[in-house]
Order: C-alpha cells, then sequence, then structure tokens
C-alpha cells in the first residue's frame, strides 16, 4: 500500500518481532547459562508460540495488501494492464515471511527437519525482501529513492547474519545484532512512512531537496543507536530481573536449611533430654 498506514504496518511487525526478541534471547543465555532446565522444556513450546505469531503477522499484511478498497483482490492480470504490482510486490515479501514462520513450527514441531534450515528460510525471506524493494524505487523521485535504499542496510546485513546462524547456532552476539537490525528495521518503516506520507496534514517533504537526504541519512544512523540502545537495556534488565529472582530463591532454600536444621538441633535436644 503506497500509503502511511502500509508502511507502518510491516514496522509495527518488526519492531513487535525485535522488542520480543531483545528480551527472549537474553533470557534463554542467562537460563542456559545458569543451567535453568525449567525453560530448556518450556523452549520448544516457546518457540512454536512465537512462529505462529510470526505466520499470522505477514497474512494480516497480504490481507491489508490484496483487500484493501484499492487493492487488486486477488487479480494480477487485467483488461491488458497489470493490477496493482506494488500491492502484488509487497504480498509477495510477506508470503516469504509466512513461510518462514511455518518452517520454524515445523523445525519444533517435528525431529524431521535439519537443524538451521529455519535460519536458512528466514535469510531466504529477508533476501527476497531486500531483492524487491532494490527495484522497488526506479524512476521515483531522489529522496523516496535513498530513504528506501537505506533500509536494504539492515535487511541484507540480516541476511549476512542468518547464514552465518545456520552454521553457528545459539550465538549470543549474533542473536543480539540481528535484532538490533530487526528492531532498525521497524522503525525505518515507520520513519519512511513519516517522510513520504506526512499523517495529521503536517508539511510535506521536498523531495529533490539534498538537504533533505542529507538529515533522513543522519536520522538512520540515530535510529539504529536507538536500537542498539532498547537491545542493550533490555538485556541489563532481563539479568537484573533474573539475578534478583536467583537471590531470592536462593534465599528461600537457605531459610529452609536453616529452619530444618533448626529443627534437627531442636529434636536432638529433646532425645538428650529424654534419655537423662
Amino acid at each position: 500500500m503506497a500509503n502511511f498506514e502500509g508502511h507502518a504496518l510491516p514496522g509495527s511487525f518488526f519492531l513487535i518481532v525485535g522488542l520480543w526478541w531483545s528480551v527472549k534471547y537474553p533470557l534463554k543465555y542467562f537460563h542456559q547459562k545458569g543451567k535453568n532446565s525449567q525453560l530448556n522444556h518450556n523452549y520448544p513450546r516457546l518457540e512454536i508460540i512465537e512462529a505462529a505469531v510470526r505466520t499470522l503477522f505477514p497474512i494480516i499484511g497480504i490481507l491489508a495488501e490484496q483487500f484493501v478498497p484499492d487493492g487488486p483482490y486477488l487479480h494480477l492480470y487485467s483488461g491488458a494492464h497489470w493490477v496493482k504490482l506494488m500491492n502484488w510486490q509487497h504480498s509477495t515479501m510477506y508470503l516469504f515471511f509466512a513461510v518462514s514462520g511455518v518452517t520454524d513450527m515445523l523445525t519444533y514441531l517435528t525431529t524431521s527437519v535439519p537443524l538451521g534450515v529455519d535460519r536458512l528460510v528466514m535469510a531466504v525471506a529477508a533476501f527476497t525482501e531486500g531483492f524487491l524493494f532494490y527495484y522497488h524505487v526506479h524512476d521515483r523521485p531522489p529522496l523516496d529513492q535513498h530513504i528506501h535504499s537505506l533500509l536494504l542496510c539492515p535487511v541484507f546485513a540480516g541476511v549476512i547474519v542468518l547464514f552465518i546462524e545456520v552454521m553457528v547456532r545459539d550465538n549470543i552476539i549474533l542473536e543480539l545484532f540481528r535484532t538490533s537490525l530487526v528492531i532498525l528495521h521497524g522503525t525505518w518503516f515507520w520513519q519512511i512512512g513519516f517522510v513520504l506520507f506526512p499523517p495529521f496534514g503536517t508539511h510535506e517533504w521536498d523531495q529533490k531537496d539534498h538537504a533533505n537526504i542529507t538529515f533522513i541519512t543522519t536520522c538512520f544512523c540515530w535510529h539504529y543507536l536507538v536500537a542498539l540502545c532498547i537491545v542493550a537495556v533490555n538485556y541489563s534488565l532481563v539479568h537484573c530481573f533474573l539475578t534478583r529472582v536467583k537471590r531470592h530463591r536462593d534465599g528461600e532454600i537457605l531459610g529452609i536449611h536453616q529452619l530444618k536444621s533448626g529443627h534437627s538441633y531442636h529434636s536432638a535436644l529433646l532425645s538428650g533430654s529424654d534419655e537423662e
């Protein structure tokens, strides 16, 4: 959809997933470090739920692209003309991410899917998005082309990270780096919407002004800095929360041991007094 909502929708999807990953991966890392068996038992179930949500998001996107009032309504070619090819490009992008979500679910529902296929399919989905966006803005005004080209940075960087993760599994550095790219991905979609389709009747940007292009490039760096801060803050919050919970649990265990030892000592005194 060539409007503000059409950029806010995928932006929200990527932002939600990125924020969730910024909590999930530190949580998994600290639990594995502490050898917490309870999380390891519930982790596959958590992954299946996440994969189901990541499948639902693209399906919503496809329905939105196809069945908006001026959408193609699943018609690709009609009356010797192509019908809404931009909507079809967006739908194709969503479709590949839906396939990625289904692959993730199958990875944890069955043992017949080789390890690493989920990351490989996710990398293919991200590459498809980048490939489509590369040819998405030809013959557009300079600012339109530039702001969309910046989106290719987190997309193709994410592809590289995902291909590495096919072979290097459960690496917290790679996972957090990918998380920061997904958050950037989401916030930049919102930025594109605000620049190209200003909501609330705000002033439109001059898409041929070089100063605007320069500012947008700087703004992109700020977006990534915010993404890194979000990942760092959530990592720290998860660490502090788990440390506090561990201290509280250890304190309860220590109290129980002291209570038991006190009870044993009291019983031994009573036994000694009975013998006397």
